[in-house]
């Protein structure tokens, strides 16, 4: 498992750079082919006993994070989002810009008035790095670089907290199968995508070069078990298994995807769960919508506190779910099911 490596890695929406080369060093020599294409997808070919279809497996390796947008006369820096981030939990936060590490600021509890129980808005935060003045802080952040939030790796009582598990998670999965000795029952394409934070971006250049004949991606998913919430509003809970989904935001899985998917892991002693909430999408959305249209189906590990500096998921969540992608992969019945 490489969660740890991953997950501490920065790699925004548009610069997962470091995050490819990473998945590139552990998995060639692994497939049989190996290559990374123009939007910077990552695409890995393992040859199956039959050559008629072809599946795709995918994980993408962008995180939410931000962008600097302006370099303030005291030396602060403000910054916009890049994908879903909730600004409520950002002030006091660790982030960096290349190697600089400083701290999301925000103006405090007791000098705030009416705007104590609003979200405060992107506009009105800034990250301080330490600098006096704009000059200063021109010599080391340039407008347009990444932030991304700085966090350890914890792993502790079979759960594991840190950043971006949404979607290395995803990709560590991938790694793993191809590192176990995966025979595909099919052509099977493990591909890592870019930009699906800011609108699945990376998987439509994807389908329209492979044109498989279905699609599972491999996700990292809203837990619902929070503290505050009550069990009949949870998505998913962790310890439960893998969380297959039915429906989410633009997309229906076929029923004869998501049928195969949930056989496939009752055959095999698979502990899993339904996602129990229709909101978020994945790149099965835009693997249906691109090309001829690809149907797909998804798998995901839960996780509390998604899109945070600090996310938990169960570690037998985790195992489960690269068993069953695996399953899915040697058998080759969720794709002999595509008419």
């Amino acid at each position: 498992m490489y969660l740890k490596e991953l997950s501490m890695m920065p790699g925004v929406s548009g610069d997962e750079g470091k995050v490819r080369d990473f998945i590139r060093s552990k998995i060639e020599g692994l497939v049989d082919n190996l290559y990374t294409d123009v939007l910077g997808n990552l695409i890995a070919l393992k040859r199956g006993r039959d050559s008629s279809k072809k599946l795709l497996v995918s994980a993408h390796m962008d995180e939410v994070g931000f962008v600097v947008s302006k370099i303030e006369k005291d030396g602060k820096v403000a910054f916009l989002p890049i994908g879903g981030v909730d600004s409520r939990i950002l002030p006091g936060k660790v982030v960096q810009v290349k190697d600089l590490k400083g701290v999301i600021g925000y103006r405090p509890i007791h000098l705030q008035r009416d705007e104590e129980n609003t979200p405060p808005r992107f506009e009105n935060l800034r990250i301080d790095f330490g600098f006096s003045s704009a000059d200063e802080a021109k010599k080391y952040v340039s407008i347009g670089d990444y932030v991304s939030f700085v966090s350890d790796y914890i792993e502790k009582n079979g759960r594991a907290v840190g950043k971006a598990f949404d979607d290395r998670a995803g990709c560590s999965v991938l790694i793993d199968v191809l590192e176990s000795g995966v025979s595909p029952a099919y052509d099977t394409y493990f591909v890592f995508t870019v930009q699906e934070e800011t609108g699945l971006r990376g998987s439509a250049v994807v389908v329209e070069q492979l044109k498989p004949t279905c699609a599972i991606v491999v996700e990292t998913t809203t837990a619902g078990d929070n503290p505050e919430l009550e069990e009949r509003k949870w998505a998913t809970h962790l310890g439960d298994g893998p969380a297959i989904t039915f429906f989410h935001r633009g997309y229906v899985i076929p029923k004869e995807i998501f049928q195969t998917i949930v056989d496939t892991a009752k055959n095999n002693d698979i502990p899993f769960q339904m996602k129990r909430r229709t909101a978020g999408g994945t790149d099965a959305g835009r693997y249906a919508r691109t090309a001829y249209g690809v149907p797909a189906g998804v798998i995901s590990t839960p996780a509390r506190y998604i899109h945070s500096p600090n996310s938990i998921i169960d570690l037998n969540d985790y195992e489960n779910t690269k068993k069953l992608i695996k399953v899915l992969v040697e058998e080759g019945k969720i794709v002999e099911v595509v008419s």
